[in-house]
């Protein structure tokens, strides 16, 4: 597991938008602000493959640490995401926004996915995001050793 790169106590939740280290709280990111040293910038895109991505302020890199996936997903299939009406109609549902609420504040997160996909709702949210991710009609399976 992670530590902090700037107090070394807890989990980083954040990363440095200039040099990408990690970081767990304001307090952390203000200590490190004036010391920050920005990496370098990768190459500008063409104007083709600008259009194809969001000028979002963030990453795919910065959500997710390479150390810590099996597989990536590419960052324009996650925007499928946030433009499918599916999701947006289950997001409706207060019970899901409160299961979502709970895997993303858990200590544990594998344990709070194993008791989420108990719920008929939230295994109906997840197979939902892999359809649109995968771009098939794959369902989502699992079981209690994992996904199948």
């Amino acid at each position: 597991m992670q530590v902090c790169n700037v107090c070394s106590k807890q989990t980083p939740k954040y990363r440095c938008p200039a040099c990408k280290i990690r970081y767990c709280s304001l307090g952390c990111y203000k200590r490190h602000k004036d010391t920050c040293l920005p990496a370098e910038k990768p190459p500008s895109l063409s104007p083709e493959a600008k259009d194809a991505v969001s000028t979002e302020s963030w990453s795919v890199d910065d959500l997710l640490h390479e150390d810590d996936i099996i597989d990536k997903v590419p960052l324009q299939r996650l925007q499928l995401l946030g433009q499918s009406k599916e999701l947006r109609d289950l997001l409706c549902n207060p019970h899901l926004r409160e299961l979502l609420r709970s895997i993303d504040s858990a200590d544990s997160k594998g344990d709070a996915m194993k008791a989420a996909m108990q719920e008929p709702l939230f295994v109906e949210f997840s197979d939902q995001c892999l359809k649109i991710v995968e771009n098939k009609e794959k369902s989502l399976t699992y079981s209690e050793d994992g996904y199948l």
